[in-house]
């Protein structure tokens, strides 16, 4: 009997047992997009605001990608194209230098909104499904339109820099949904009075636009795991052996072993001096 086939690379390239047809999400479009999000109004929460009334320097710590809020629409006159517009909500951690003394953190929330054009192709079904619904005495899901589905993925902002200037009457005010406020411990302040702060991000993301499909892919098997599920009851101590020395808790990376991981450099590089990597030890002790 055959060797059974397991999730991963295929060696010996074993024979399909059948042709089975599974329904998926493909792909019909995607774009990645490196971006510097530049002088971002960020409106702060109340507290923070009048912190910054009397501030004489800012500077920012960090942001968090809280939420996107994509639309779909298709294009007039381009059939298969469609626009997503995606609003991006940032929470933007600062610190505000009053005088002397420590500085004071600030909190507050940044926008962004962005408009792409992607090909999702052409679909004119309505589909509806039996599945079940949530607070819907298990009535049938109502029917949707064939439109794509948009996908974005996002990592968190690096912040590369923020700065204060005093009230400007031009920015336009700004709908901020109710989740997105609840993430604050105070009001935001949305209005134009007051010093206002601006912050500039530089964001890494992809979006895709994706539909429902069905394709035929050969199968080999149906994927049973073969790993036991390790129990409360194994020894503690046993368990605790299989666990690798952290050996980058007690010996921070240095410059040459972050220029490695990122060129794929190899332990016999380790003699250079440039960049003050020269003995770096690479080949005596693994980071891996």
């Amino acid at each position: 009997m055959p060797e059974k086939v397991s999730p991963g690379p295929l060696r010996g390239n074993p024979p399909p047992r059948e042709a089975v047809c599974i329904h998926t999400r493909k792909v019909y479009d995607s774009c990645c997009e490196k971006e510097c999000l530049r002088d971002l109004r960020v409106y702060l929460t109340g507290t923070s605001q009048s912190i910054l009334e009397s501030a004489i320097n800012v500077k920012a710590k960090s942001a968090e990608l809280l939420w996107t809020s994509i639309d779909v629409e298709p294009i007039t006159y381009n059939r298969g194209f469609f626009t997503v517009d995606v609003r991006y909500f940032y929470k933007v951690v600062c610190e505000a230098f009053c005088g002397v003394g420590r500085p004071k953190t600030l909190y507050g929330l940044a926008i962004f909104d962005k408009r792409t054009v992607l090909f999702g192709s052409e679909g004119n079904a309505r589909i509806f499904s039996s599945s079940y619904s949530c607070n819907a005495l298990d009535l049938q899901n109502p029917e949707r339109s064939n439109l794509p589905v948009a996908v974005v993925e996002v990592v968190d902002p690096v912040v590369l820099g923020c700065r204060m200037e005093d009230s400007c009457c031009c920015n336009s005010a700004v709908d901020v949904p109710a989740d997105i406020c609840g993430c604050f411990d105070d009001d935001l302040s949305i209005g134009n009075d007051g010093r206002q702060l601006f912050v500039t991000l530089g964001q890494f993301s992809i979006i895709k636009l994706e539909r429902d499909v069905q394709l035929l892919m050969p199968a080999y098997d149906f994927c049973m795991p073969r790993k036991e599920c390790a129990g409360s009851s194994e020894d503690p101590c046993a368990l605790f052996q299989n666990f690798q020395f952290p050996v980058d808790e007690f010996f921070p990376p240095k410059e040459c072993d972050f220029v490695q991981n990122q060129t794929g450099a190899n332990a016999s590089n380790c003699g250079s001096t440039q960049n003050g990597c020269g003995n770096c030890g690479c080949g005596r002790l693994s980071r891996k």
